[in-house]
């Protein structure tokens, strides 16, 4: 099992959903945190929660709470802002030993249907933000003992559903650069996970871009169908990530959907969408 007390994590996207949900459970195990998001309201109350559980668990147990918590706002799209930041954490930690690429955004809508720049914001934020992050934090990831980058890519990382182009291609490429970089890495004393979430109950539905040419009534009709299949609590998301990454393991699959998704991509490759999407119209 890798030790993850007096650790340091950096952990993106942490203002809400999974990557709050991971911050705790880290924090629970005694893993200093470096959180960053661009809601800087929201990661506020993420570091909040987890210091206010943190000192009733010390006080429990007649004990004193040392957990270093820091709060960055951060674009992981802007190549600058993710330039400077291992700088920023080294002054406050010390140095980092677990990177967490979760920040991400969903954009639905066919590729007919979606504009080439907001294929290219969704690309800089889910793709491009998880490389800039990983070659930003792989120098001070090398001065740990034992490291490990864990990217957040999707249940839509194994499978390509209709109407998520965008979506589904930046999460196919997390997929593929964290496998290609497990193995180039895998001589060193850094281990890389890749994890794929099914339907976790956040508010990426909400937040979703959708098309322009989409009517209001169409728009709040398709994020009503998509919250529909988003039933797992972040919390236990966050518990199933952060005990794959103790457990060193290259792929981290999420909920019973992503076990059986997965099962059912290697069975039906070509024709898997012939049965889940009948399914789904159920």
């Amino acid at each position: 099992m890798l030790e993850l007390k007096d650790r340091t994590a950096v952990v993106t996207g942490a203002a809400s959903g999974i990557g709050r949900a991971i911050a705790t459970s880290l924090a629970k195990r005694g893993c200093h945190l470096a959180l960053a998001d661009i809601d800087d309201m929201g990661l506020k109350k993420t570091a909040a929660d987890i210091i206010e559980t943190a000192l009733a668990s010390s006080a429990a147990n007649n004990a004193t709470s040392d957990l270093r918590i820091s709060t960055h706002h951060l674009d992981v799209s802007d190549r600058d802002a993710v330039a400077e930041f291992p700088e920023r954490v080294t002054a406050e930690h010390g140095g980092a030993d677990v990177l967490v690429n979760n920040a991400g955004v969903a954009l639905a809508g066919t590729f007919e249907q979606v504009a080439e720049a907001d294929f290219e914001w969704l690309f800089g934020i889910n793709f491009w933000g998880v490389v800039r992050m990983t070659r930003a934090f792989l120098p001070v990831l090398h001065r740990s003992a034992e490291a490990r980058i864990v990217n957040i890519s999707s249940v839509f990382g194994l499978i390509a559903p209709p109407g998520n182009t965008a979506y589904s291609a930046s999460k196919f490429a997390v997929r593929g650069f964290t496998e290609s970089l497990r193995h180039e890495l895998r001589k060193t004393q850094i281990g890389v996970s890749v994890v794929h979430p099914g339907g976790v109950a956040t508010s990426i539905a909400r937040s979703a871009r959708m098309p322009k040419t989409n009517t209001p009534e169409e728009d709040e009709e398709r994020r009503k169908s998509f919250e529909a299949i988003l039933t797992l609590p972040p919390a236990v998301a966050g518990e199933t990530i952060v005990r794959g990454v103790e457990r060193r393991q290259p792929r981290i699959l999420v909920g019973s959907d992503a076990k059986m998704i997965a099962i059912l991509e290697r069975l039906m490759p070509v024709n898997y969408w012939n049965l889940l999407g009948r399914r789904l119209k159920k």
